[in-house]
């Protein structure tokens, strides 16, 4: 086991580029099983997430190898419908090949989802969506079985949910006639899922509005695909140049795909300058206090509400977040007011109010984001920050360290057992 130390007070500056996104390549390589061929995936990151999908899928039997980041997905053969407990508990998005399976094979056996713990995010959605397209689906044992293809149908989602919007669309597909969803997700990760079924010869009209129409096909061929740029892992590196000052440029990515995180940064007090796939952020006065709530795309994304929350802890005043997509994101909270912040939760809303300083301390990742903004915080607090558990950043971010370092950041990771050892300053990247 790892950790990752911070020693506070280096200002970053630079240039970062982000890899493909986490939440669409994961997505893609389960929808790699819908063709036999192989199918090729560029600006695949090299994250342990992508890793566990690859087992995902050689479970099934398909054959994956990867090239730096570029990833070969043989699914000429498929060898079983079963996604077991020892995989997918420990990720969730990897129910996503529920509905490339009842695609496929008209057949799926899926263990129900584990992942991080932020919230119980049912796959109530993607059971009653399937049933509307005419799918057979029980849950017992720990398992959903789905059996049948799907049929035309329109089916109306309770809640703009990503993870059923992706299944119902890879289920529908290769189905019969004519499927609707509507009050469907619009992330941009679900264009590029789209916009990859649609080369493979799915008739998909609509992605990225409330309504996908699908027009079912006989088959779908392979294709070569790119994985589009990663929002979130931009938007964790701007906030890291917004709290730090920067200037810090972020590159690889589309900034009309983080427009009102944008817009939220302009108004704490950042100045930015925007480019065809960058943004670069600066400061010279302080943060400012103001008020967000997460939303589904084009809202505030959820998954940089952490990253945010470390932002108002060191602003002038006090702002409140509403987090209306997950109810247990606020854990992070705990690990951040070890840091000095204050921070008070009220249900579903936090109460922030900005301090001077934050002061180093030894913390824990509770998930994936939270993780890595409790290392965005050690970069300014006073001195060492100590985070364990960061298996959860690996999920997510590759070469985190790595990249923070290239910006000048005195962060490192070494053994967990023996943390404090590494508590004094070191030379950064640059240096």
């Amino acid at each position: 086991m790892e950790a990752i130390v911070v020693q506070g007070g280096r200002p970053i500056t630079g240039e970062v580029r982000v890899g493909g996104a986490k939440n669409s390549a994961l997505k893609l390589m389960a929808a790699a099983l819908l063709a036999p061929g192989v199918t090729t995936l560029r600006n695949v990151p090299d994250i342990s997430d992508v890793a566990l999908m690859a087992e995902v899928l050689e479970h099934l039997g398909a054959v994956v190898t990867r090239a730096g980041h570029v990833l070969t997905i043989d699914a000429t053969t498929l060898v079983s419908y079963e996604a077991p407990y020892d995989l997918v508990v420990r990720m969730r998005a990897s129910t996503c090949v529920l509905g490339a399976l009842v695609g496929r094979l008209g057949r799926a056996h899926v263990a129900m989802p584990g992942g991080c713990n932020i919230g119980s995010r049912k796959v109530d959605m993607h059971i009653r969506g399937l049933e509307q397209l005419g799918v057979r689906v029980s849950t017992e044992h720990g398992y959903i079985d789905a059996t049948g293809r799907a049929h035309g149908a329109d089916v109306v989602l309770d809640f703009p949910s990503v993870g059923a919007t992706e299944n119902l669309l890879m289920a529908s597909v290769l189905g019969e006639g004519v499927t609707v969803i509507d009050n469907a997700a619009r992330e941009p990760e679900i264009v590029d899922l789209a916009t990859m079924l649609s080369s493979m010869g799915a008739g998909i009209e609509g992605a990225g509005s409330p309504v996908i129409r699908v027009t079912g096909v006989e088959a779908l061929t392979a294709v070569d695909h790119t994985v589009v740029g990663d929002r979130i892992e931009a938007g964790t590196y701007l906030m890291a140049g917004a709290i730090d000052s920067g200037p810090v440029t972020v590159t690889g990515f589309d900034p009309a795909h983080l427009d009102v995180v944008l817009q939220k940064l302009e108004q704490a007090g950042c100045t930015l300058q925007r480019g065809a796939d960058r943004v670069t952020i600066s400061r010279t006065g302080p943060l400012r206090a103001i008020d967000i709530q997460t939303l589904p795309f084009p809202g505030f994304p959820t998954d940089l509400q952490s990253l945010f929350m470390t932002m108002m802890a060191i602003a002038d005043g006090g702002s409140v977040i509403t987090e209306n997509v997950f109810e247990n994101r606020f854990i992070f909270a705990d690990e951040i007011s070890r840091m000095g912040a204050d921070v008070r939760i009220d249900g579903h809303y936090a109460l922030i109010r900005g301090v001077a300083r934050l002061s180093g301390a030894p913390v824990a990742s509770p998930d994936l984001r939270g993780g890595a903004a409790l290392v965005v915080a050690g970069l300014v607090a006073d001195g060492c920050t100590v985070v364990t558990e960061i298996h959860h950043i690996d999920r997510g971010y590759e070469g985190f360290v790595d990249k923070l370092r290239a910006l000048g950041a005195d962060v490192r990771r070494v053994d967990a057992d023996d943390p404090d050892a590494a508590c004094v300053p070191g030379p950064s990247a640059k240096e």
